[in-house]
């Protein structure tokens, strides 16, 4: 029994051992990887030849450094921006035109740099680049060459100033009327300067209006008051209430000058009045050549009121000689009715017009 028992362990041990081995055959060797031989199967690896160059990987690109968020410069958002693109931008922003009105239709546009505007743009976006908080607000300083500011503001003086035009007394159709004032202006140039370099020290581009002061006329349509017109061909005076539409206050049969002493014709005023006046010979009148001065009283030829005008040696006056009213009778001078003269002497001043005219 022991001796089979033997026999059967060895059998069943040389079976074993048998399969293992074919087992081991059918594995891989470790080595074949590198290609070394491992039983009875070789496996051949093929490597790419080597051609001597090192390749190492780029270095990484630095990025620009920007401005933090929402921080400004002037005004104008640059946060998050490089400073070169900043300084496009304020640059930009910086150069657009002021623009002035000076009145209906009158808009002038000029850049700063015409007016010796320039912005500090080195400082700002230096402080801008330096800055952490977001929201960070940089004032961006303005140089302005204000005597440059002023000549410009001279010339749109100059160019914008409007004279003032007077009313006039004119005839239309043998009654006077005023024509119309017209007020004038002229530019407010310390304060127009002021407004102009403060916009471009505050970045300011809002049309601009230019201040103006209104010039008054010396003669207004009211200042004209009252005036007389004088047709001598028909021995009529007028006294009317000047207006753009003219009054007519009063009408008298008048006495002018003879032929050959007439009336002169033309525009006159009021010089002088007089209140029982004396009469004196005109210097270089033949026809009073031999004459005296006469006194005041019922003989004095110019009655009791005299109003000379600007014409020489003539004037409106009083006349004894009543029945002369109406025809050619004088030598220049207008006589009236004594009552209507200082009726009239009454209602007219120094300087109220006196028209002449052949009707």
């Amino acid at each position: 029994m022991t001796r089979g028992l033997k026999i059967a362990v060895f059998s069943t041990s040389g079976a074993a051992g048998f399969l293992c081995a074919a087992l081991l055959a059918l594995v891989p060797a470790a080595g074949a990887d590198e290609g070394t031989t491992g039983g009875t199967t070789t496996d051949t690896v093929t490597t790419a030849p080597s051609t001597g160059a090192t390749t190492t990987a780029p270095p990484p690109v630095a990025q620009p450094k920007t401005i933090a968020a929402g921080v400004t410069v002037g005004g104008a958002l640059v946060g998050g921006l490089a400073p070169a693109q900043a300084r496009a931008i304020l640059r930009q922003r910086f150069a657009r035109p002021l623009t002035l009105v000076a009145g209906p239709g009158a808009r002038i546009t000029i850049a700063p740099q015409r007016l010796g505007a320039s912005a500090r743009l080195d400082e700002a976006l230096a402080l801008a680049a330096r800055v952490k908080r977001p929201g960070f607000v940089v004032p961006l300083q303005v140089d302005v060459d204000r005597a440059r500011v002023e000549r410009f503001v001279a010339r749109l003086g100059a160019r914008f100033r409007r004279d003032p035009v007077d009313a006039e007394l004119k005839l239309r159709n043998l009654v006077p009327f005023a024509t119309k004032d017209v007020p004038g202006r002229r530019l407010k140039e310390l304060i127009a300067a002021r407004e102009i370099v403060k916009a471009l020290k505050t970045h300011a581009r809002d049309p601009l209006t230019l201040p103006f002061e209104q010039i008054a006329p010396a003669v207004s349509s009211d200042d004209l008051g009252r005036a007389i017109v004088i047709r001598r061909g028909s021995n009529r005076l007028f006294f009317y209430e000047v207006a753009r539409r003219s009054k007519l206050i009063r009408a008298f049969k008048v006495a002018t000058g003879l032929a050959q002493y007439p009336t002169p014709l033309g525009r006159f005023e009021v010089i002088d009045k007089q209140r029982y006046p004396w009469w004196y010979p005109p210097v270089g009148s033949d026809w009073a050549k031999d004459a005296k001065p006469i006194p005041p009283g019922p003989g004095n030829p110019l009655g009791t009121r005299w109003m000379g005008l600007s014409a020489p040696y003539v004037g409106i006056h009083g006349t004894p000689d009543a029945a002369s009213v109406g025809y050619s009778a004088s030598h220049g001078c207008i006589r009236m009715l004594i009552p209507q003269a200082e009726w009239l002497f009454s209602r007219v001043s120094i300087g109220t017009p006196v028209i002449v005219v052949a009707a």
